[in-house]
Parts: C-alpha cells; structure tokens; sequence
C-alpha cells in the first residue's frame, strides 16, 4: 500500500506530516476488522478516511455507506440504524430493515457520532460487542457482521464528563483513533489545493484557471479556514465563476471574502490605555524597589560596622558594592518608563518593614533582618496599596504614579480585593 498512490487515488493533495501519519494509520488498520475513531474538525475529510478504510479492507466488494447521525431525528434514530416491525410506532405502517441489516458484511460510516441519543449508544455498544440487535417494536435478537468506523468533530471526553455520551462506547469505538489536522494547522498545504480546486473548476466550466499573486496566497495561507478544505474549495469556485481577472489579487480576494482577511495570528486582548503593558511595568518597578532595598540594607550593613568598630573582610566595600548589584546592573534605567521615583536617602535608622529592631541593654540596637516575600502578585497588591494611599485613593493619580492605566488599576483593586 503506497502512500502517494492512495493519495492520487482520492484526490488527497498535501505533504503535512499529520496528513500522512492519519493516512498510513488508515491503510494499515483496514486489513483489520478492528473500530476506528476518526477525530477532526468539519469539513477535514472525516469521510474520505472512512472510504480509504473500506476499500482497503477484505470487505472492499461488499456495501459501504455513510450516515450523518446528527441529522437523523431522535425519534427516528433507532429505525433507521436498526429497522423496525409493522405497527411498532405511529406511521409504522409497513416492516422496515435498518442500515445494520441491509449492510451486513460491509461498513457503515456513522458520522457525528458525538450527537447520537444515549439509548441508541447502548444499542451501538451491543452491536459492537456481540453482533446484535434488535428491531424496533420486535423481540427477536437479529445478528449483524457489520465494521463500525465512527466520527466527531467535538471532544468526546468533555461528553463523557457532561453525561452526554457513554464511557464505554467511546473506549469501544477508538480502539483505533486517527486525528485528521485540520487545514490551518497545515500551511504549506493551502497553496497546493487552491491550484489543485482551480484546475479542477477550470475543467469543469471550461476557462482557464485562476491563480494567485503573492500578497494574495500570504493572506489564504495565514487565515485560519473554520470550514477547513470546504471552504478553500467553495472559495475556489466562486473566483472561478466570477472572476474576470484570472490572477486574482489580495483585493480581489477580499472582494469575494471578506473574512479572509482575519489572519491566523496569535495575538493578546487588548483592554484600553496601557494595559498592554501593564504587567511589564509593574515587574519592573518592583525589581528598581528591590535594587533600592538593597542598597539601603548594604548602607545600613556597613555604617553599623563603623559605628562598632568592627573587622571588614580584606573585600572592598566597593567591589562588595558591585558584586551585589550584578544582576540589577542591566536593567534599564528607572526614567526609562516614567516612575517619577524620588532618590531615597537611608540613614541608619532607615529600616524598611521586614527589619526587626531589638533594643539591647547598653543602648545598642541591632537590626534582624527578615525573610520578605518575593510574590509578584503580594509585590503588586503592596505596591497599589501605597500609591492609592499617598494620593488618598484618587485612582487617576495612583494610576499615573505606578505607569498604568485607570482602568487597569481599577481591575487590579478587583482582582486583589483592595480596600481603599
């Protein structure tokens, strides 16, 4: 079994590593009679896998059909899938056989498999486990040799948590499971099947194929697809139906599709003023209030040696200096993001709040340093307190102070549930 043969063979067009890796599970499990689990987001085509299985398997000469289960009613699920009797229900006015009979030896598709009732989900779970079933309205247990390849655009396990879909159904369908990757998440490919769709509309509507300028085939390669190759294919189409210019440009694309020009790109929420950067600002601001801790600790340090006649190491306090404001020295420069930050000038008795003073009996004072907290979160609430202090809780002026918006400040209080 050749990839690029099957590839050729259904039309499949890309080189993605997922893409192969889905199509090289499907052609070594289809020798089997094992249940497959073909994941995706719509319009990937769920459906075409499901085919390559059946063609490739021993029950390639013998019927294949696919089935939308989220289409079918649930009142009249159950019928369908496995028939029912005459009379068994109002407008039951003749015996019918359901797809599990009338495809006996062959495969059946089942499609949306996320959308199906939970009393057909024990039906398909009896069939799967011992070939059986029964038909609406009967009490006689038919027997079926049917191969089940199931499909879901959603995720199957956020259902099992909801209650909506059966546990053990579910590890009975995927005990193959095949991911499809969706279009956006295969870029290289998007160029290749617009000229693969072109040439196809060109054929059938007999005029020449359209094609792509470079600006145009950046912006079809950066919009993210929703619909997936539906949607590359419908939008193929309609350029080749209405185009009067065969080169179609990033206008003319637009012109067709409007929403092809939400690009694919990862992008933050903005929330009004500076809070783009607000985080940042914050981070550092903190970092200059530690580097100025520092220093009045190294100040306090050193005017206590002198004061108590103390030995020094043979380090000079200069080059101490510099060894302690390593890290800080990089750092851009306090002015650089607009703290209006006043110089500090310590003095002995200059202790901050995580100094402990002990009063000794001969007058002496020693300072006890403790740990202090190094929680951005604790660092940030601290430092709103202050500002919203010094300016009496006037938020505009506390929020000029510390370089944020408002409205930033204003959800910060929120979010620390800051008193003022």
């Amino acid at each position: 079994m050749n990839l690029q043969s099957t590839k050729q063979r259904y039309g499949i067009v890309g080189r993605s590593e997922q893409l192969d890796h889905a199509l090289s599970t499907a052609l070594r499990v289809a020798a089997t009679d094992l249940s497959v689990l073909i994941e995706g987001e719509s319009g990937v085509g769920k459906e075409v896998i499901s085919k390559i299985i059946h063609e490739y398997s021993p029950r390639k000469h013998n019927a294949f059909i696919a089935i939308n289960t989220g289409a079918i009613p649930e009142g009249t699920i159950n019928s369908e899938l496995f028939g029912h009797e005459k009379g068994s229900f109002t407008g039951a006015s003749t015996e019918r056989k359901g797809y599990f009979e009338t495809v006996n030896k062959g495969t059946i598709f089942l499609d949306e498999i996320g959308e199906m009732p939970l009393d057909t989900q024990a039906f398909l779970l009896r069939v799967l486990e011992t070939g059986e079933f029964m038909k609406v309205g009967s009490s006689k247990v038919m027997k079926t040799d049917v191969r089940v390849v199931a499909a879901t655009n959603v995720d199957l396990e956020k259902k099992i948590k909801s209650g909506k879909f059966r546990e053990d159904l579910y590890y009975r369908l995927s005990t193959v499971p095949i991911k499809v990757p969706a279009l956006h998440e295969r870029q290289d490919d998007i160029p290749l099947l617009f000229r693969k769709f072109a040439n196809d509309f060109a054929e059938k509507y007999k005029t020449d194929s359209v094609r792509l300028d470079e600006q145009a085939t950046q912006l079809i390669s950066n919009y993210r697809w929703p619909g997936n190759v539906r949607e590359l294919r419908n939008l193929v189409e309609q350029l080749s139906v209405l185009s009067e210019d065969h080169l179609i440009s990033a206008e003319d694309l637009i012109k067709t599709s409007p929403r092809i020009a939400r690009r694919n790109l990862p992008a933050k929420a903005e929330t009004g003023g500076k809070s783009d950067f607000e985080e940042r600002e914050i981070l550092y601001k903190f970092l200059f209030d530690m580097k100025s801790d520092l220093n009045d600790l190294k100040n306090m340090f050193y005017e206590m040696v002198q004061r108590n006649n103390l030995e020094m190491p043979t380090v000079s306090r200069s080059s101490s200096k510099s060894t302690l404001n390593e890290q800080f020295d990089s750092l851009p420069s306090n002015d650089d993001f607009g703290f209006d930050k006043e110089p500090v000038h310590s003095t002995y008795n200059d202790y901050d709040q995580g100094t402990v003073i002990i009063e000794k009996g001969d007058g002496y004072r020693e300072a006890e340093e403790v740990e202090e907290t190094l929680s951005l979160d604790q660092k940030t609430k601290e430092l709103i307190t202050k500002a919203l202090k010094k300016h009496r809780g006037k938020r505009k002026n506390a929020a000029e102070e510390l370089g944020i918006s408002e409205r930033t400040l204003y959800r910060k209080i929120k979010e620390y549930d800051i008193s003022i």
